[in-house]
């Protein structure tokens, strides 16, 4: 029988929310956020429970990465295998951790951003911290189990660690509409401060920081602002400003250099790399002159950045340069953002260490109860050998008398002695007192008789002493929360024995860096460009002394001081402004550098209209004048702006500018159209506007005509142009009115 569809209305915009809002907290509660419980994401809990599966112990034979991700992924993680690999990785680098819980055999990339190798190559097994604290008691029912996405495996909730992993790895993570960035810290301080919270449950952030002082990065380096660390802790949410360690190095004939040695956190991978061009920027830039060489030494020994200074060189004032101008000081931006009770929230110092130590009174809680019954039953089965050894020839008899082992236990347990044989009435009376449990009976009929021996019966009463003892010390730990404590602070202190490791990160206040930049001893120089575009400048002496082939060869030569600003006009609309200093100054023969790579200015794209020096600029009057014939004025000075580049004029769409010029008084422009008409006009026609405004119509175009040149013509000055084989001289046109056709020519 065929079902009708069913089509259900609903509003698509609900539909959208509600996908969306799923979608969001998949990725919030299932991907990207750790639990705060085990401080782990889902992928690395899957991974490393996945692991512990394949029996990849600390002191088992390494295993191939490909064999661990392709399990993790057809088992528990239905994700991409790069994402596995991905934390597989990470989990196993311990210039990313505090403490690693991968052991990797391979290359598992660098501190310097390069990547690990393909999976196929690597191999790996667990640290045996991950062993011993974070995966040893999960056969002791202290986890709840659920099925994986298909149904055929049981992986665990959260992982049963016991050290507080979320501040000791720290996490980094993108939701939707969040994300956490939580700092490593050191193993032995955080052991301390869940000691400290256990003794004290009402202690205060400030109080906890005696134990857990700040971060401790991988990397080392200097926390400089201790002082905001109170705030951060206290609210979860800050800035921490970290900075590498230099230290300065003498070199032979007094020379010193300056030796980098740890690196702030965020300059891990790539960024080195962009640091090191960050350096030699400065040296281009001539920000300073003192560096003459840089290089990388690290290295498996560590991070070794050498640069090495000129003679005489201010070495703390160079490394505050460092510090103000590159990634060598740098802020880590703190969001401690967790799941914790099945949501997104963000928490102090105080609340992470106390949803672990809860998480720990559970884990406690239900291993000593799994223990116990553990125990229990044993006790139950040692009485009733024990209690079997005393009547042994009895129970003997039973079971030669009986046809089946369901005869044998039923007198065993119930005293039923309808289906036995017994040589005498009173084995038979004997016999139908016995009241044994059913595990009793069982261990008693599975027995074998080496057990009867002298010594075998001492060892189990002694194994009976052990276990009421067990009994006794687990209902005291799940019964007095005291003793419980102990226990978890016991354990606890072994780990710190085992594991613990020095600081590495300095804690400190730390004033900020000021770097004194040396004052440039202010000069006129002449700016020199040629036709191709190479600028330079040069001093004046070297321009007189060179004076014709200077005008002859470049395009633009103008004086101007070496502490000014250059303003390049186009035919954009844009004006882009370059420092003088950015310039290269030197010798008359030098090449010089191309405007844009000092610039913004992209000769590809934009045209050169103008250059001129902005002081210049600054005391004059500019015409603007475009294609379609627009004119006006502008005050240079409007041109003095912090910007390197900014819109000039206001240009219709289509339209391009012809020219930017000074003007003088008693000027007179030409206009010439590509039909060949011409109309002059006098500059004082021409109002001032503002850089913003469009301007006002110069001359009346036909449709289809557009301004070709606009020539500026000084009083008394003589000017032609060719124009079909037929010169016109532009001073001898008739000056006519703003705004009109103009003749032909």
């Amino acid at each position: 029988m065929e079902t009708k569809e069913q089509i259900i209305r609903t509003e698509y915009s609900e539909v959208m929310q509600k996908s969306y809002i799923d979608y969001a907290m998949s990725v919030i509660i299932a991907r990207a956020l750790p639990d705060v419980r085990d401080g782990l994401k889902p992928v690395q809990r899957r991974t490393l429970y996945d692991m512990h599966e394949l029996g990849l112990r600390y002191d088992k034979p390494y295993r191939k990465c490909a064999r661990i991700v392709g399990d993790t992924m057809g088992k528990y993680h239905p994700h991409g295998d790069s994402s596995i690999y991905g934390a597989l990785v990470v989990m196993a680098q311990d210039f990313k951790n505090g403490i690693p819980l991968v052991d990797g055999h391979g290359n598992f990339g660098s501190n310097e951003g390069d990547g690990a190798a393909a999976m196929r190559y690597t191999e790996a097994r667990l640290q045996r911290i991950t062993q011993e604290a974070y995966l040893s008691d999960l056969d002791k029912d202290v986890v709840d189990f659920v099925p994986n996405f298909d149904e055929t495996e049981k992986e665990p909730v959260v992982l049963p660690v016991k050290v507080p992993n979320l501040l000791i790895n720290g996490s980094e993570g993108i939701a939707v509409g969040m994300a956490t960035s939580i700092p490593t810290h050191n193993f032995g301080e955080v052991i301390d401060g869940v000691k400290a919270y256990m003794k004290n449950p009402d202690i205060t952030t400030a109080e906890m920081m005696q134990y857990i002082k700040g971060p401790d990065f991988p990397t080392g380096g200097i926390v400089t602002n201790q002082d905001d660390l109170l705030q951060i802790y206290e609210t979860g949410v800050g800035k921490i400003k970290i900075r590498g360690k230099v230290e300065v190095e003498q070199m032979k004939g007094g020379k010193e250099r300056l030796v980098i040695t740890e690196i702030p956190y965020t300059m891990l991978g790539a960024n080195i790399g962009k640091f090191l061009n960050d350096v030699y920027a400065l040296v281009e830039t001539k920000k300073t002159s003192d560096i003459v060489d840089i290089s990388n030494q690290s290295g498996k020994d560590g991070i070794r950045i050498v640069i090495e200074l000129r003679k005489g060189a201010d070495a703390q004032n160079l490394c505050n340069l460092l510090y103000k101008k590159t990634k060598l000081e740098d802020t880590f931006g703190v969001n401690m953002l967790a799941v914790a009770d099945g949501r997104p929230e963000t928490l102090g110092l105080v609340p992470i260490i106390r949803h672990h130590v809860k998480f720990q009174y559970a884990l406690a809680t239900r291993k000593y109860k799994t223990l116990l019954a553990k125990e229990l039953e044993k006790k139950e089965i040692q009485e009733g050998l024990i209690r079997a050894c005393d009547v042994i020839d009895l129970i003997i008899e039973i079971l030669r008398g009986s046809n089946s082992i369901a005869d044998a236990k039923a007198c065993l347990t119930q005293g039923d002695v309808s289906k036995i044989q017994f040589k005498s009435e009173k084995s038979k009376k004997a016999a139908s007192q016995l009241h044994f449990t059913e595990r009793q009976a069982t261990a008693i009929l599975e027995m074998r008789l080496y057990k009867l021996i002298g010594l075998e019966v001492n060892a189990l009463m002694a194994e009976h002493d052990t276990t009421l003892k067990n009994i006794a010390e687990y209902e005291e730990i799940l019964t007095n929360r005291a003793t419980m404590a102990k226990v978890i602070m016991k354990e606890l202190d072994g780990y710190k024995k085992s594991y613990d490791t020095p600081r590495k990160t300095e804690i400190a206040n730390v004033e900020e860096a000021v770097f004194e930049e040396k004052k440039v001893e202010e000069m006129e120089v002449m700016f020199l460009m040629d036709r191709f575009g190479y600028a330079k400048t040069i001093d004046l002496p070297t321009y007189e002394r060179n004076k014709e082939a200077a005008d002859s060869e470049n395009r633009y030569v103008f004086k101007c001081m070496n502490t000014g600003k250059i303003c390049i006009f186009t035919n954009t609309g844009q004006m882009h402004m370059i420092k003088v200093l950015d310039l290269p100054f030197g010798k008359f023969r030098d090449k010089g550098q191309p405007i844009d790579n000092i610039s913004k200015f992209d000769s590809a794209r934009e045209r050169l209209i103008y250059i001129a020096d902005l002081a210049e600029l600054c005391t004059r009057k500019l015409l603007f004048g475009t294609s379609s014939a627009m004119l006006k004025l502008v005050d240079g000075s409007e041109f003095d702006v912090a910007k390197r580049t900014t819109a000039a004029t206001k240009l219709p769409e289509g339209d391009e500018l012809l020219i930017v010029s000074p003007i003088e008084e008693n000027t007179t422009l030409v206009m010439q159209s590509s039909k060949d008409m011409f109309l002059r006009i006098a500059a004082s026609d021409i109002p001032e506007k503002k850089k913003g405004a469009v301007g006002v119509i110069g001359m009346k175009l036909s449709a289809g005509d557009v301004l070709s040149s606009i020539y500026v013509l000084q009083e008394g000055e003589s000017m032609s142009v060719t124009v079909k084989d037929k010169e016109v001289a532009l001073n001898r046109l008739h000056v006519g009115n703003r705004a009109t056709k103009g003749v032909k020519k």
